[in-house]
């Protein structure tokens, strides 16, 4: 590329390449989706369809980032895990949480018919990314559980805050009132007593969240064989305790 004299503006760009042998998590949430959720009208207190769209967004950004060994995903948000090793955009921070963002929010309504196949979305949605680095094997899986366990907190009491609503008959105030200052036995408690609604029998989706990650199945083959091929799969499980990551030791492995 020829030189000018203007090039020295580049001189103003910082470096933010990220530390080596770092986690590069870029999480991607979305932005007054309070609102958008309202004004999409969202089931309450989860909308299956609107989740399924963000799985597929999700999955869009890890068939595109074969360094993401891990996604996961709750609410309006989505965490994408980064292998250590990766040099992806060569590590850096704004390249990487802008193009993964912005891909997951052009997925997102390009997959949007069909999950509402009614219309277009009324207006543009708009998602913000972040990218923060955690050091240990340690610090990863303690993020991710963090981001579980908020997803448990969240959808249990949304879960007995819409059914104080929708079948109580309590003003949004008047549930928000009755739900102050409870703990996870007592909301527990209120829907089993009052709605007969066990929560533990609730989908795993809605009360664990969904985890995307990179695992070989059987395809079958054209001439009749089957072989085995890397896919991008959906889970629902525990990512807190050491099941999970006894049985995808790869994860945190170095290649």
């Amino acid at each position: 590329m020829a030189k000018s004299k203007f090039e020295y503006v580049r001189l103003f760009e910082a470096d933010d390449r990220c530390l080596p042998n770092t986690w590069i998590v870029v999480r991607v949430d979305g932005k007054g989706f309070h609102k958008f959720s309202t004004e999409h009208e969202y089931e309450k207190p989860n909308d299956i369809k609107a989740l399924s769209l963000m799985n597929r967004a999700a999955t869009s950004v890890m068939e595109e980032f074969k360094d993401v060994c891990l996604a996961y995903g709750q609410s309006d948000e989505y965490s994408f895990v980064f292998r250590k090793e990766t040099q992806a955009y060569s590590r850096r921070s704004a390249k990487l949480s802008t193009n993964v963002c912005s891909l997951f929010t052009s997925a997102f309504v390009y997959y949007w018919n069909e999950y509402f196949p009614t219309g277009k979305p009324r207006y543009p949605p708009v998602f913000d990314g972040r990218t923060v680095l955690y050091p240990s094997n340690q610090n990863i899986r303690d993020y991710l559980s963090w981001r579980q366990a908020d997803c448990h907190i969240n959808n249990l009491y949304n879960t007995t805050f819409w059914a104080l609503i929708l079948k109580g008959g309590l003003t949004p105030a008047e549930a928000e009132n009755k739900l102050k200052g409870t703990l996870s036995g007592d909301k527990n408690e209120i829907l089993f007593s009052q709605f007969g609604v066990n929560y533990n029998t609730e989908p795993e989706m809605l009360r664990k969240g969904t985890v995307l990650v990179r695992r070989k199945v059987p395809v079958a083959l054209p001439n009749g064989g089957i072989r085995e091929k890397s896919q991008i799969v959906q889970e629902y499980v525990d990512i807190i305790g050491d099941e999970f990551w006894n049985t995808n030791s790869h994860l945190l492995t170095v290649t």
